[in-house]
């Protein structure tokens, strides 16, 4: 595990151009790795995060301390501790990526022309995959074994406050694929906490293939503007629940609890909450009394605040405003064709649900409705790689070139032509 960097800049540089440089050169070793030899690599993955346990957990309480000491936010803590609980679920989530089929190699379409061309669309790892995430250190071992399993080489960049919790993991996973006989540089993190580490890392188009920055808007927005590698971005979560007037109202305001309360600092917890106004009267005051007992904070609309005064009034930017808290927009709409509209304006075009009983209504929901995971009649807390039935993910695209919603083994290749031909010439 690399120690942190204090030297010059051009030290710095030197060191992040080193890991990036054996990440390029243990691609190609990686993408010819067969099936058999990349599950074992998960397997030792899985052997020695469980071996490593204390360790990581170790490392992540330093990171949470400091993070208290900095007097981060609650939700930031959230997200970046580790509990034994967690930590099972990266095993898990490692388990599960082994089970599934190898992407690479698989033939999506083949066909043969008049002249006798067999021509096949192959999948093919992406190559080089650097990716910068914030706060959860689960992420490390979700992206290294997803890339691993894919064929890709991962370069992994975690936030500062994340920095011990995010070596250590790597450090795990670095020794179960020389455990295994692959490359250990194939799952590489920046061995600096330094933010000017990422401008460079974000400059070597020439030996990253694309990028996947995971965290806030302006973490997006920066390594958006900043590279020179293409992005895949995975921008914030302003998810809304809209409650139809032909909705079940018990089931409405279970998944609105749900929605909001489940895990708040998800980028897939509900942010708004949107009520048909002739739901509204018989729907909202008790689903906001019980949010507001499970320590929810509620900003409303004026007709929301006339059916329940003690709501705070909302202001133009809550709607659009990823809370990643126990805070909710509540807005009454007239319409289905209002609530799409707000979810236009408004959303990021992650994650939207509707309850309703009534078909047309939901068809006409998920039609309207341009987001990345449209649900009719449940929680948008289920748009997860693990949920899907993907394994894991490295993160839930909000794109819509290459891969859009979680992004699994499949969204982790590209493909290329493969032709056979019997001596054919072109005339």
């Amino acid at each position: 595990m690399a120690a942190p960097m204090t030297d010059s800049s051009a030290s710095m540089r030197d060191a992040v151009l080193a890991v990036v440089r054996e990440a390029r050169a243990a691609a190609p070793r990686l993408a010819l790795a067969s099936a058999e030899e990349k599950n074992a690599a998960l397997r030792a993955m899985v052997g020695r995060l469980r071996a490593d346990r204390n360790a990581i957990l170790s490392a992540n309480a330093r990171d949470v301390e400091a993070a208290r000491a900095a007097q981060l936010s609650e939700a930031l803590i959230d997200r970046l501790t580790l509990t034994d609980q967690r930590l099972d679920g990266m095993v898990r989530s490692v388990e599960a990526v082994i089970e599934l089929p190898d992407p690479v190699g698989a033939v999506i379409r083949e066909w043969t022309r008049p002249n006798g061309l067999v021509i096949r669309k192959v999948r093919v790892p992406l190559g080089v995959v650097g990716i910068i995430f914030e706060s959860r250190p689960n992420v490390a071992s979700e992206c290294g074994s997803l890339c691993v399993k894919s064929g890709n080489a991962a370069v992994l960049r975690g936030g500062a406050e994340a920095f011990r919790s995010n070596q250590a993991i790597a450090a795990s996973l670095r020794r179960a694929l020389q455990e295994a006989g692959l490359p250990e540089a194939a799952v590489s993190t920046l061995p600096t906490a330094d933010r000017a580490a990422v401008d460079v890392m974000l400059q070597l188009h020439d030996l990253i293939d694309v990028v996947i920055p995971r965290g806030g808007e302006a973490l997006i927005r920066k390594v958006a503007d900043t590279s020179r590698i293409p992005v895949i971005k995975h921008a914030k979560g302003v998810c809304h629940v809209y409650v139809d007037e032909a909705a079940d109202l018990e089931m409405a305001q279970a998944i609105a609890l749900n929605a909001k309360c489940q895990r708040p600092a998800t980028c897939n917890a509900m942010e708004t909450l949107l009520v048909h106004e002739r739901a509204a009267k018989a729907f909202l005051p008790d689903c906001l009394r019980r949010l507001r007992g499970s320590g929810v904070e509620l900003r409303g609309c004026e007709a929301t605040r006339r059916l329940v005064p003690d709501v705070a009034a909302a202001t133009e930017a809550d709607w659009s405003t990823e809370y990643l808290d126990l805070i909710l927009s509540v807005k009454v709409v007239r319409s289905l064709d209002e609530a799409v509209e707000h979810i236009a304006r408004y959303g990021s075009a992650h994650s939207d649900a509707i309850v309703t009983q009534d078909p047309r209504h939901a068809e006409r929901f998920v039609q309207a409705v341009d987001s990345a995971a449209v649900y009719v009649n449940a929680s948008t807390r289920f748009t997860d790689g693990f949920q899907f039935g993907l394994g894991a993910e490295i993160g839930i695209s909000t794109d819509r070139l290459h891969a859009r919603g979680p992004m699994g083994l499949e969204e982790l290749t590209t493909y290329k032509y493969v032709v056979h031909g019997t001596g054919q010439l072109r005339e």
